[in-house]
């Protein structure tokens, strides 16, 4: 699995309303040269609407990828699979798999090229994790599954959570909260969650918090 195209687009053509890329598809694509990886980039489409999202996707890949042919998703995430969706003059069909393919993937095929397969980030998740999952899934270091990559994004966004929640005491405590033993292992955890080594010290046995 290889795209044809000739770079990532950049954080800020990922998110930005201004950008062509972001202003009518928020794609993002591994370089044109990466070796195989499991996935060939990420699309973050605005709804669940496959008649609607899937013409705009379409279009905008045949371009780099030649005319795509066939499309398949597993149906967990889309209310409606339709049959075909017309796209510049032709028709591309659309199929479904259900423990073929992963339920955050999407399958595009292409008769002159080949295949590729895009992490498809979910329409309402937040602009931070989805910068995080596109940059991920177009990584050509890349060796997760779209799922994985979504179970990654769910334990980063939880860890921030926690981070924002415990700083959150820290701050309306005046900071005495953390001197509590009892927080301590609260605060290791979230910092283990998110690599952070810098953890607050373990309580020492038998000696006074303080000294």
């Amino acid at each position: 699995m290889t795209a044809t195209i000739s770079r990532s687009p950049t954080p800020e053509d990922r998110l930005s309303s201004s950008s062509p890329v972001a202003s009518s598809l928020r794609l993002s694509l591994a370089p044109a040269d990466a070796a195989p990886a499991l996935l060939d980039g990420a699309w973050w489409p605005r709804s669940r609407d496959l008649g609607t999202e899937l013409p705009m996707l379409t279009a905008a890949l045949e371009p780099l990828w030649g005319r795509i042919t066939r499309v398949t998703v597993n149906p967990t995430h889309w209310p409606v699979v339709p049959r075909k969706v017309p796209v510049a003059g032709h028709v591309v069909h659309v199929g479904w798999f259900l423990a073929e393919q992963d339920p955050h993937e999407l399958l595009l095929l292409s008769y002159r090229v080949g295949r590729w397969n895009l992490l498809v980030v979910p329409p309402p998740t937040d602009p931070v994790s989805a910068a995080w999952l596109m940059s991920a899934a177009s990584s050509p270091l890349g060796t997760s599954t779209a799922s994985r990559l979504m179970e990654q994004a769910a334990r980063l966004r939880k860890a921030t959570e926690s981070d924002r929640s415990l700083e959150a005491v820290w701050d309306s405590e005046g900071g005495h909260g953390a001197r509590d033993p009892a927080v301590w292992p609260r605060i290791r955890a979230a910092r283990a969650e998110r690599g952070d080594r810098a953890a607050v010290p373990a309580a020492t046995p038998g000696r006074p918090t303080g000294m």
